[in-house]
């Protein structure tokens, strides 16, 4: 039973976040997919980014800006609250939550964020593919401290740290990570430029007690048998991702358009774009449209969609609810559900 867990821990560890060295010599122009360890670090947080197609690098002034670029967050006015639900690819379970409170005697926002990806219990079988009656699950988070500030009232700075965990079953993966962010408002009315580097830090492995064993190295000899031995997993990467982005903002009197469009370099795959539009009347309904990872090779996705609406109490405090539907081709469609309340 030992051998097939163990098995069973490699396996799972490197379909999701390992890459095959061997390859590297040979195989030139890859898409860099599975080279990277953390990879729900990959995954947009937000329903209204999606649905714009996760072009939001540009954008300010709520707390999913955690995510996409801190130094957004330094414009959040009042007390702001996100918390985004969806099922993710194969029956896993993706959860967001963050905060963002202002520090208005430095003239700055203090943000914290939680991320947590989980994988169903399943029933662990031996090598000859009986139950054994145990179960194992799967379950990676990420903890996510953030301090924005504004420079100027055009440029604003900010800066996160995350304590990053994977886990299967007994074994675990730990790290630490950094995001950086600019935003800056041009003298042009309602353009916005932002950039963002995220997930800076030290390569992970994984390590545990089913990783441990007693083998009997050498058949032959009958003097060398029982020897403890503990299998070591390489390191890998976190999975960095260099954004940069614009926006443009335009209101009227009834309807306003927003647009925005990212470049992104990411070290878990090839170079891509994103791009979004959103159409909202009275500041009440919106509607969303966007596209994801243009140019990027071998990727699936595309076409995203999404709608969203906002209940004003005052000029400050708000209430919104936003849906989005992106499309993952044979992997199916995925539903996100984001609610946001700002005080």
């Amino acid at each position: 039973m030992k051998l097939s867990i163990r098995h069973l821990l490699l396996i799972a560890f490197s379909l999701t976040s390992l890459n095959v060295s061997a390859q590297v010599e040979f195989v030139k122009n890859v898409s860099n997919k599975g080279t990277v360890a953390a990879s729900f670090l990959e995954i947009g947080v937000n329903a209204r980014a999606e649905a714009m197609g996760g072009a939001y690098t540009a954008q300010r002034g709520n707390a999913d800006m955690i995510y996409w670029n801190p130094a957004g967050l330094a414009f959040v006015d009042g007390v702001s609250t996100s918390f985004s639900n969806m099922e993710w690819l194969a029956n896993t379970s993706f959860n967001f939550a963050s905060v963002a409170v202002p520090l208005t005697t430095i003239n700055s926002v203090l943000a914290g964020s939680f991320t947590t990806l989980g994988v169903p219990e399943q029933a662990v079988r031996a090598d000859n593919g009986d139950l054994t009656g145990e179960f194992y699950d799967a379950r990676d988070f990420a903890v996510n401290l953030s301090l924005a500030t504004r420079l100027t009232d055009t440029f604003s700075f900010g800066v996160s740290t995350k304590y990053i965990s994977q886990r299967i079953w007994s074994e675990t993966a730990v790290g630490v990570g950094f995001d950086f962010g600019v935003n800056y408002e041009t003298p042009l009315d309602g353009l916005r430029i932002g950039a963002s580097i995220s997930n800076l830090g030290d390569d992970i492995s994984i390590g545990g007690k089913n990783l441990k064993d007693i083998i009997d190295p050498d058949l032959q000899n009958q003097g060398v048998n029982n020897i403890p031995v503990q299998y070591v997993t390489e390191e890998y990467p976190l999975p960095q991702i260099f954004r940069f982005g614009l926006a443009y903002d335009w209101k009227g009197e009834a309807m306003s358009v927003s647009s925005a469009i990212d470049l992104m370099h990411p070290t878990g795959s090839t170079e891509s774009m994103n791009m979004g539009l959103e159409w909202g009347f009275k500041e009440l309904v919106f509607a969303r449209i966007g596209y994801q990872n243009l140019f990027e090779k071998d990727h699936i996705n595309g076409l995203t969609l999404g709608a969203g609406i906002q209940y004003k109490l005052n000029h400050s405090e708000s209430f919104t609810f936003d849906y989005a539907l992106s499309e993952w081709g044979m992997l199916g469609k995925v539903h996100r559900i984001s609610v946001g309340i700002s005080l």
